[in-house]
């Protein structure tokens, strides 16, 4: 956490506070790149290369082309965006069968 200490009084910047210039659009994923990257297009016809984010990836959040996603974007560079949430398809099923990571153990 980002504290500065100025006349004896502490002034804490909270990190988990957005920044205010981010902008938050939404698209299509259209194509799959190596290391977690992806193609994704706004609304516009205009493409970016969208990374996800930490909680994503912490939570094998899995994204594939076709999925609606919400990125976030910096005004000083509108060709890269992170991903933050991926928006629930009506064409994904919720009875797909589950990815088994190992044996099971009992």
């Amino acid at each position: 956490m980002a504290c500065y200490l100025l006349s004896f009084t502490h002034y804490c910047k909270n990190p988990y506070m957005s920044d205010p210039n981010v902008v938050e659009v939404e698209g299509r994923v259209v194509a799959v790149l190596p290391g977690t990257m992806f193609r994704v297009e706004l609304s516009n016809g205009h493409q970016v290369l969208a990374n996800i984010s930490g909680k994503l990836r912490k939570h094998f959040i899995k994204i594939t082309v076709g999925d609606t996603v919400k990125m976030e974007m910096t005004p000083q560079d509108i060709d890269k965006a992170r991903i933050v949430y991926r928006l629930r398809n009506a064409n994904r099923s919720r009875n797909a069968p589950r990815r088994s990571f190992g044996p099971r153990r009992r």
